[in-house]
């Protein structure tokens, strides 16, 4: 339950703070003083759209904070939850679980199971049809939830096949389909011959036949010049040779002369030879350049390099071996699946049963409920249909329907325009639910809207009897309403140094007395107070 509400630069609204008790929780005050602000608040702080108008005049942010209590919740410290949402101006968001920085979406999460505020229709969870069958499943009682846990069990094993089959390809079409994918690639890849070392071979290759008009040039022009330098090479000779005998150093220099000629005469062999060779042959360029492409096109798809594209097919020829081998297994997961499907129908089928029964009993009770609320032509009626898929409560959906006059078909929640009926709607509802809806804090707004007499006193009881199982909070102007309030609070507006803001006051019970004589009378009279005495002796 909520011990603490603080919210500041929330409309008129400057720095209010309320100790909030359990059971049932009325807010009475003057008309626009700040009442709506309060839900409003309350709405923020669950995750709810926020409007920079909301922002207090002259200030730059607004910040809500909840203090719950919530013994057996993960997040309580001592018991204690600490909720708290600040937006500035400049769209600057800040949501934190006691201390801790959350997104508005885990906010929003967290506070669904805490807070359901009736009179603003994106925070009822009751109108989501989502939550209809766990509503209906809680008022079943603990004999659906046993079978519905020991489905649940089953359930958690049906997908863990499920999931152990999909990665062992236990789908026929789906195995035949990647063996297919995986045999295309390892007969590309097997196909192409790949060697280690061939594409720098062939880039090698390509190179030189880039270039061969410039190494032509080349190895002519050498050719050239050094069987020019031969020849002088070997008129030197000759000269040396005239004088040879006549010193030994003579002799010893055309020695050294005699073998430079011999290499040069071998380089001019060799050069000869290259110049030979240098012929290209077009086809052979062609496929260089068509076995690079094929490289290019297989390094794209298979790895960065041939010893990667190699590696990855040693892989998939063992991936195939695998799920050849895969039958097997599969039959066996397959056997299990048959039988937990057998079982899970079982369960299914025990728990739509249930249902079944337990719907018209909840429909007829909330039909009355409607009745003493004084929509005597409502009908409620929950609608179990059956899926073919298994999912998390079985094999049903449900979804809650009413028709508000006679003659008028069944339709979904949602679809009441009128804020009064869907109040009282959704009281009925809650009425009934009291004992098995876990949502602990109930907020009601607008809850009189379009009744007096009968039917506001009717709200009152309504409201008292789910204060026993949960805190409750509602705006009122029913003075049938206000009395029955197990804590009331007055709220009104005061104007000091030219700005207004909102004050609350817990009321004590003479003050409670008051109260309900001013909003019965719109002021306080001894006729009136004792009225109102009468109203409070009856709660």
């Amino acid at each position: 339950m909520i011990t603490i509400l603080h919210i500041k630069n929330v409309g008129i609204i400057d720095d209010l703070s309320v100790d909030l008790s359990k059971g049932f929780n009325v807010f009475t005050g003057e008309t626009g003083a700040g009442k709506t602000l309060i839900i409003d608040a309350l709405s923020v702080i669950s995750g709810g759209r926020f409007s920079k108008e909301m922002i207090r005049k002259g200030e730059e942010y607004s910040f809500v904070e909840l203090n719950l209590f919530m013994p057996e919740n993960e997040n309580a410290i001592d018991g204690n939850v600490i909720i708290s949402r600040e937006i500035h101006q400049n769209g600057r968001n800040s949501c934190k679980i006691n201390g801790r920085l959350v997104t508005v979406s885990e906010l929003k999460d967290f506070m669904q199971n805490v807070i359901d505020i009736h009179g603003q229709n994106d925070n009822q969870k009751i109108l989501d049809s989502k939550y209809h069958i766990k509503y209906l499943d809680e008022f079943c009682g603990d004999e659906l939830s046993k079978v519905h846990n020991e489905y649940k069990d089953l359930f958690y094993e049906y997908n863990e096949l499920n999931r152990e089959l999909k990665q062992n390809l236990g789908d026929e079409k789906e195995k035949q389909r990647r063996l297919d994918l995986l045999q295309y690639e390892f007969e590309e890849i097997d196909k192409a011959n790949l060697k280690v070392g061939e594409e720098e071979t062939l880039n090698e290759k390509r190179n030189l036949y880039a270039n061969s008009e410039k190494i032509g040039k080349s190895l002519e022009e050498a050719s050239r010049n050094i069987s020019n330098s031969i020849e002088f090479i070997n008129s030197a000779i000759k000269s040396l040779e005239r004088i040879e005998n006549l010193d030994e150093k003579y002799k010893s220099k055309l020695e050294e002369l005699k073998n430079t000629y011999y290499e040069f005469d071998e380089i001019s062999r060799d050069i000869s030879n290259l110049n030979e060779d240098m012929y290209f042959d077009e086809s052979d360029r062609n496929e260089i350049e068509e076995r690079l492409d094929l490289i290019f096109s297989l390094k794209r798809k298979y790895g960065n390099s041939i010893e990667e594209i190699i590696e990855y097919r040693a892989k998939i020829e063992k991936e195939i071996e695998r799920i050849n081998n895969l039958d097997e297994v599969n039959n066996k997961i397959k056997e299990r699946r048959n039988v937990v499907i057998v079982q899970m129908k079982e369960k299914a089928d025990i728990m739509h049963n249930m249902r079944m029964n337990t719907a018209k009993i909840l429909s007829e009770k909330i039909s009355k409920e409607l009745t003493d609320l004084e929509m005597q032509n409502a009908r409620f009626n929950v609608e179990i249909k059956q899926v073919n898929d298994f999912n998390k409560r079985g094999l049903d959906e449900a979804q809650f329907l009413i028709s508000t006059n006679i003659g008028e078909n069944a339709k979904e929640l949602s679809k009441i325009a009128s804020g009064g009926e869907m109040s009282r709607i959704m009281l009925a509802i809650k009425t009934v639910l009291a004992n098995t809806d876990s949502t602990p804090v109930l907020v009601f707004d607008e809850i009189d809207t379009g009744i007096s007499g009968k039917a506001a006193k009717a709200v009152g009881e309504k409201l008292k009897i789910i204060g026993n199982n949960h805190q409750v909070i509602c705006i009122t102007h029913q003075p049938s309403i206000a009395a029955k309030g197990d804590e009331n609070y007055f709220i009104s507006k005061i104007a000091e140094n030219e700005r207004t803001h909102t004050s609350i006051k817990k009321l004590s019970e003479e003050e409670v007395i008051d109260e309900i004589a001013r909003i019965s009378n719109g002021e306080i009279t001894d006729i009136a107070r004792k009225h109102a005495l009468e109203l409070r002796k009856s709660a």
